[in-house]
Parts: structure tokens; sequence; C-alpha cells
């Protein structure tokens, strides 16, 4: 496998259930159903990664939610990595937010770590 590009961004499940969910809807619409292996290849894909991912929390969230929840981390010493890792699980409680706690604390970052707890559980529920 090769990297195409090493500057793309990371997407988080939310923009990976919207992208896919626009573009089951656009199938739909068009009436094309090519039954090519390569098309049936990516149905398949589409169809079980949109069964997965409308599990999870993602399938709750808006644009509004994760421009709000981004803004409130800014405060905090978090990677871009961190800030989707809670994103996409939105922990709702203490045992869920310790790793990310923990690897902030451990990078030293993390002055007051129950208060990055409140604030990070205070968006899970939204």
């Amino acid at each position: 496998m090769e990297v195409k590009d090493a500057n793309s961004a990371l997407l988080s499940n939310y923009e990976v259930f919207q992208l896919l969910t626009d573009l089951k809807e656009q199938r739909k619409e068009s009436g094309k159903n090519k039954h090519n292996s390569g098309q049936q290849n990516l149905n398949t894909i589409t169809y079980e990664t949109l069964k997965y991912i409308s599990k999870t929390p993602c399938r709750h969230q808006s644009p509004e939610i994760v421009r709000e929840f981004l803004t409130a981390m800014k405060s905090h010493k978090l990677t871009k990595a961190e800030k989707l890792q809670l994103l996409n699980h939105r922990p709702m409680t203490a045992v869920e937010i310790q790793l990310p706690c923990a690897l902030q604390v451990r990078r030293k970052m993390c002055v007051a770590c129950p208060e990055t707890v409140c604030s990070f559980l205070l968006f899970a529920v939204a």
C-alpha cells in the first residue's frame, strides 16, 4: 500500500458517516446500479461501514456539536488525534475518559486533570 498524500486530514466518524450517507443517496437518485465486481465491492464496503458506524455516537452528532466540542477543547493541550478520539467515542463516564486523560498527564500537559474530565464529560452528554 502506498501513501498518496501524507498531509491529508484526519476524518471523524461523523464526517465519514455523512459522506457515505450522501453517496448512498446519490446512487439511489441516479438509479445507476452497475453490477461489475468493483462496484459490488464498493457497495459492500459502504454497507458494512454504514452498518458499523451507525451504531456509534456519530449518528447523533451535527456540525454544530462538532464545532462546539472543538471550540471547548482549544483551552486544553490535546493533540488532533486525542480530540478526534474523544469526538468519535464520546466518553460518558470517568472510566471511559481515563486513558485520554492518562496520556495527557504522561505528556505533562495537564495540570488539572479533574477539570479536564469535567469538560470532556460535559460535551459527551450533549
